[in-house]
């Protein structure tokens, strides 16, 4: 191996690595459920971390028949708070892995590493 040459087997054994945490995260986001709410806790939505649909609580109170738009309102507020939570989970699980991608410094698969 020449001086400034990379350790290609500390390469392999890195992405090997990396492979096992991806598989990881990717099994507990498959799993994953997270919960949006509104009007404090009035309505709450759960969906997986794919943003699939789980579930729908709306409290009584909030039903009037004569105000439907409140209760869309708070529908869709709680739907998009369960997709910010959906996100921030996978960030938190797959973030640091993209991040890690750089190889030691390898330029592979960082920012700029595809020139045309």
């Amino acid at each position: 191996m020449q001086p400034g040459q990379p350790d290609m087997q500390m390469i392999l054994q890195q992405a090997q690595k990396m492979q096992e945490q991806l598989q990881q995260a990717q099994a507990e986001l498959a799993t994953a459920e997270v919960t949006g709410q509104a009007g404090n806790g009035l309505v709450e939505v759960t969906v997986t971390a794919q943003l699939e649909p789980r579930s729908v609580k709306i409290d009584p109170k909030v039903v009037d028949p004569d105000d439907v738009e409140t209760l869309q309102d708070l529908v869709a507020g709680a739907l998009q708070d369960a997709v910010r939570a959906a996100q921030n989970l996978q960030q938190e699980k797959m973030g640091p892995l993209a991040s890690g991608l750089d190889m030691g410094g390898l330029g592979l698969g960082g920012p700029g590493t595809i020139e045309g």
